[in-house]
């Protein structure tokens, strides 16, 4: 992977927010987030401390808890070079809504404000504050990628992770229709109005099969989440995966909600030691425990 780090010179120290999700759906995001970061010249700590970022709270009219889950993510990363989510919706939530949260806190305004100017997507993080130009891997077949609302509305993101997959050996993207258009997520909107939260993921399911691509990609795990269990129910063929792993060159594992492989011979003792093996790993590069 090439980038451009100033030489002689210590990488920034970043401390990865790792969220929810991806510690308790995908931590193989995280894994890869960290092996991206530090292929850019990045020095990456995962806070034990972190918990969620309050956006669940924050959106549902939960103020009390928002500022003070806000106040704990502040403490706990205000000592780090930069923060980095592989999520635009929680970087969003760090760095357009904390400053709003607490614009009236005497001891956190400024504080929020300044964690807020160090707040970024991974994708753009690695291409716009470390300069990465290219990265090491391999991944054959066409992919689409759909635009997260928050990563593109929010930060407006979006040449970010696109250069980097136009790097990927054997990868051929093809975008969609409309990949500006929502999933039909949207947090907590998914359980308030399933049926309008439905029609919008069946024309994005649509869009996504009228590109014949064998995968899509996303920076955000919860619009993943929502694709991948409506493709797994359609059977429609289609892997789902983050960026992040497909970028890092970590897809070994199965796609998001496709079926676990058969293992030969002894394969449940063998998928025991493997989910021991990932739960070690995780507890050494603190993702497993990082978030509530």
């Amino acid at each position: 992977m090439n980038s451009t780090p100033v030489q002689g010179k210590p990488g920034p120290h970043v401390g990865l927010f790792v969220t929810c999700l991806v510690d308790l759906f995908r931590p193989s995001v995280g894994f890869a987030a960290i092996k991206l970061l530090e292929a850019g010249g990045a020095q990456v700590e995962v806070p034990r401390a972190q918990t969620c970022c309050g956006q669940p709270a924050y959106n549902s009219g939960d103020r009390k808890n928002a500022v003070a889950i806000a106040k704990q993510v502040i403490e706990t990363f205000e000592r780090f070079d930069y923060v980095v989510a592989p999520s635009g919706s929680c970087a969003g939530m760090l760095r357009l809504h904390y400053p709003r949260l607490l614009a009236d806190d005497p001891d956190y305004a400024e504080r929020a404000e300044a964690i807020a100017a160090k707040s970024y997507e991974l994708t753009s993080f690695l291409v716009g504050v470390l300069g990465l130009k290219e990265v090491d891997a391999t991944y054959v077949g066409t992919v689409t990628y759909h635009d997260s609302c928050s990563s593109l509305r929010e930060l407006g993101v979006k040449e970010a992770p696109r250069k980097l997959l136009l790097s990927v050996a054997g990868l051929s993207l093809v975008e969609l229709a409309e990949s500006e258009v929502c999933c039909g997520f949207g947090g907590a909107f998914a359980v308030k109005y399933p049926e309008i939260s439905t029609a919008i993921l069946d024309a994005k399911l649509h869009d996504i099969e009228g590109t014949g691509a064998k995968a899509v990609l996303s920076g955000d795990l919860g619009c993943l989440m929502q694709i991948a269990g409506r493709i797994a129910r359609e059977n429609a063929g289609i892997e789902v995966r983050h960026v992040a792993e497909v970028l890092a060159g970590m897809t070994e594992d199965p796609a998001i909600a496709a079926p676990r492989q058969k293992r030969e011979g002894n394969g449940q003792r063998q998928a025991a030691r493997l989910q021991k093996s990932s739960r070690r790993r995780a507890r050494r590069c603190g993702v497993a425990k990082g978030v509530a």
